[in-house]
């Protein structure tokens, strides 16, 4: 089968590629080496897919459905495959190629054994996802699912931490600031929240770090599990501030935007205990960091929508 990877990964992957990098050119020699090594039936390539990943839905020797995820390095699919593993199908979808699920530093170790940046998973339903529900529900059953996977933890973690993630992007938020005047009191404005949000964090959990709707998909053993973490550590508010915005272009959309935007903060905070204020912070640095990357792309209708939302917060 030839492994075509679909647009919009081609186009996601192009906007964030660095020089030289190949992965793309390299793909459909490493998605038959994968599939040869496991001894898969291929199904189809999921169209459209993810923005960093290629989804092959397979069939395992044994004639069981799965899913074959092959992603670059920069997407970090190693330590999404520890963060799997230490979840181990709690609220999340269960990896089919770690023996019993014994946590980061087992998957972590494991991982030199396999193809890098080959997962094999648990199939969900690909088409179904949380976002498929009237509003009001979609945030109920995101909110209960993303609970869950607040866990502490392992001792000894690979994952990267919300004070070290933050810092990179806010290197490269100063600088879209220092060339677009316009943005540049949106961008203080993040950057001064994030300072005061990280000198005194409440907790340390594993999270998924980058939860929203389109992220949870409709299960068999479980009605709704969580797929394609980005794993970081830290409060549970910086987690949740992602899901704040879901349905940005909706929000936008409305005359009342600015009160539904501050009603969902004060019910998600208070339904999952977090601090209300935490979460609006963390949710107006995560708004102006996506708005300020989507514009050095060139996708300027995003970069429009993010930027009018954290300007009401």
């Amino acid at each position: 089968m030839a492994f075509e990877p679909p647009r919009r990964l081609v186009r996601a992957l192009g906007e964030t590629a660095p020089d030289g990098d190949d992965w793309l050119a390299k793909l459909p020699e490493v998605a038959e080496r994968a599939v040869a090594r496991r001894e898969l039936a291929v199904e189809r390539v999921q169209v459209p897919g993810g923005r960093s990943s290629l989804v092959v839905l397979v069939r395992t020797a044994e004639g069981a459905s799965a899913v074959l995820k092959l992603a670059p390095r920069r997407a970090r699919p190693e330590s999404e495959r520890a963060a799997l593993a230490h979840w181990s199908g709690r609220g999340a979808v269960q990896l089919r190629d770690v023996e019993g699920g014994g946590g980061a530093a087992e998957a972590a170790d494991g991982a030199a054994g396999v193809d890098e940046g080959v997962l094999l998973l648990e199939r969900l339903h690909p088409d179904v996802s949380v976002r498929s529900l009237p509003e009001a529900k979609a945030l109920l059953e995101a909110a209960g699912t993303l609970r869950r996977l607040w866990v502490e933890p392992p001792a000894s973690h690979p994952f990267e931490t919300v004070a070290e993630r933050t810092g990179r992007q806010a290197e490269a938020m100063r600088a879209g600031a220092a060339a677009d005047a316009e943005i540049a009191p949106l961008v203080d404005a993040a950057l001064a929240v994030r300072a005061e949000l990280l000198a005194e964090p409440p907790e340390r959990r594993l999270l998924h770090g980058t939860f929203r709707q389109s992220k949870v998909l409709a299960g068999d053993r479980m009605p709704w599990l969580a797929v394609g973490p980005d794993p970081v550590v830290g409060e549970s508010a910086f987690d949740l501030a992602r899901l704040v915005r879901d349905r940005v272009e909706d929000l936008i959309a409305q005359p009342s935007g600015a009160s539904t935007t501050r009603r969902r903060i004060k019910r998600l905070a208070e339904s999952l205990e977090v601090d209300q204020e935490r979460l609006r912070g963390w949710t107006l640095f995560r708004a102006v960091e996506s708005g300020v990357r989507a514009r050095r792309v060139g996708r300027e209708q995003d970069a429009e929508l993010l930027l009018e939302f954290a300007g009401w917060l």
